[in-house]
């Protein structure tokens, strides 16, 4: 997408970390976090028999096995965009996290910086103490819809899916949904539900959805990664949240045509404008 990216995360010494390293050489990521000599980054196995469904085997690694000051040297600078990835929040590197959220304060508009999570299906094992200062650090919050309902149940917002079928219902829900949610987080949401795009709201503002880019899936891993990462991305670049959306609702379609063995390919920032102009 054009937009000079750093990883902040733990990398180990191993088979596991060189793979990492070199895609992040192949990709021009720099890598400005923690180095461990005595262990080897970890990995995950995807197993799926072409159900819906898939079963994820992961081993953590180097990554897993932070502590309170891992991300001490962290230092945003002005109209960056940071990015809390999920799998942070369920092992040692989650008091790093939350050390970091402190210092990040509970006042977007006092940050010179853009704070963005991007929670994980798992969300509801986060512990109680980490949930609270996710929120009360009012982060940008990127979920599929899955996530969004158990982000909402966590938090005692007012949803009702019932109304919820296979023949409609959705967009009346959706509504529903980032509206609840939306005012209990008192931050920016984004709502992804595959190829019918995202909804997103802003603090005081109106749900909106932001249309989808459908296509014929022949894919094995979730797209959520490439949509939440281009968008970040767009963000970076100064456009508004509507915009970065729509952009990285192209990116993830296209990413979804083009993946290898399984996985999602995101395409460059060009391809994605040039979808969104057909």
């Amino acid at each position: 997408m054009g937009v000079p990216t750093e990883h902040a995360g733990i990398l180990g010494n191993g088979l596991w970390a060189h793979f990492i390293r070199q895609s992040f050489q192949d990709n021009g990521i720099t890598h400005i976090g923690q180095d461990r000599l005595d262990e080897d980054s970890g990995f995950r196995v995807v197993l799926s028999s072409g159900a819906p469904k898939k079963t994820f085997i992961a081993s953590y690694g180097a990554e897993a096995h932070g502590d309170s000051d891992t991300f001490d040297t962290l230092e945003p600078q002005p109209k960056d965009v940071v990015h809390i990835s999920g799998n942070t929040l369920m092992d040692h590197t989650a008091t790093g996290v939350d050390g970091f959220l402190l210092k990040a304060g509970t006042d977007p508009a006092a940050r010179d910086y853009t704070l963005v999570i991007n929670p994980t299906n798992t969300l509801r094992l986060v512990n109680d103490h980490m949930l609270e200062d996710l929120v009360l650090a009012r982060p940008v919050w990127s979920c599929n819809r899955q996530e969004a309902m158990t982000l909402a149940e966590r938090l005692g917002a007012p949803i009702d899916d019932s109304k919820v079928t296979i023949g409609g219902g959705l967009d009346d829900f959706m509504h529903q949904l980032c509206d609840g949610l939306g005012a209990t987080l008192r931050a920016p949401l984004v709502v992804r539900v595959g190829a019918r795009g995202a909804w997103i709201r802003e603090p005081g503002g109106e749900t909106i959805h932001i249309e989808g880019y459908p296509t014929k899936a022949v894919h094995t891993r979730s797209a959520g990664g490439c949509h939440t990462g281009v968008m970040c991305a767009m963000l970076a670049k100064g456009h508004s949240l509507a915009e970065s959306v729509k952009i990285a609702n192209a990116a993830a379609s296209i990413a979804i045509q083009h993946s290898l063995n399984g996985v999602p390919q995101c395409p460059d920032y060009d391809e994605a404008i040039a979808l969104i102009g057909e």
